[in-house]
C-alpha cells in the first residue's frame, strides 16, 4: 500500500486536554493524527496549552511511564519517541496523564473523545476549542497560580508591581487565542 493510501485512512483523534485542579477549568480540544509519537504529542500540548517547554515532562498510562529515557531515571521509562498515541489510547474514552514540570506538577488529563476519519484538506494538528489562559511557567503550581491571580488582580497589593515586572505586563486569565495557537501548530511537522 502506498504512503498516500495509508495517510488517507489514518484515524484522527479528537482529544481534550484538561489541566487538573484548575478552577474554572483550563482546557483545549484538539484534532491530531492517531499515529503521532508521544514526543510529538508533547510538543503539540506545549503549543496548545501555552507552556514554554522549559521543564521535564512525562506521560503516564496504565502504570507505565513514557518520556525520553535518561540514566538517572528513578523508574523504568518507555521511550516516548517510539510510542504512538494510538498505541497507548486505542479507543474512545481512553484517558492518560501528561505531567509537565515536576516541581510545579502541572498534571493534565488527556481524554480521547472521538476517533474520526481524516478530513480532506485539513492540516493536523489543529485546535478546535479551548478555555482560559495557561498559567505562567514557574509560577509555583496551582497554589502559586491562584496567588499570582490574586496579586495581579489587585493593583494595591504589595507585590503587584513585582509580579507585573516578572510577568512583563498585565495577565488576562480568560484569554484564549485559538488563531495564534493554530498558527503555531501549523508549523509542526
Amino acid at each position: 500500500m502506498s504512503e498516500k493510501s495509508v495517510k488517507s485512512i489514518e484515524n484522527i483523534y479528537q482529544i481534550k486536554i484538561i489541566l487538573y485542579y484548575s478552577k474554572p477549568p483550563i482546557w483545549r480540544r484538539l484534532l491530531v493524527q492517531g499515529s503521532i509519537s508521544l514526543y510529538q504529542l508533547h510538543q503539540i500540548i506545549q503549543i496548545a496549552m501555552g507552556w514554554s517547554d522549559s521543564h521535564l515532562h512525562q506521560f503516564i498510562s496504565h502504570g507505565e511511564y513514557y518520556s525520553i529515557p535518561h540514566p538517572e531515571d528513578m523508574r523504568p521509562v518507555i521511550d516516548e519517541r517510539s510510542s504512538r498515541l494510538d498505541q497507548i489510547a486505542p479507543s474512545e474514552g481512553d484517558k492518560f496523564i501528561y505531567e509537565y514540570d515536576f516541581g510545579d506538577s502541572w498534571d493534565h488529563e488527556v481524554l480521547v473523545e472521538k476517533i474520526l476519519p481524516t478530513e480532506p484538506g485539513v492540516k493536523y494538528p489543529v485546535c478546535i476549542k479551548g478555555k482560559r489562559a495557561c498559567p505562567p511557567d514557574d509560577v509555583g503550581g496551582i497554589g502559586g497560580y491562584e496567588y499570582f491571580l490574586t496579586v495581579m488582580g489587585d493593583p494595591n497589593h504589595d507585590e503587584h508591581a513585582r509580579f507585573l515586572t516578572w510577568w512583563g505586563g498585565e495577565f488576562d486569565p480568560e484569554e484564549f487565542d485559538i488563531e495564534e495557537i493554530n498558527r503555531v501548530l501549523g508549523q509542526v511537522d
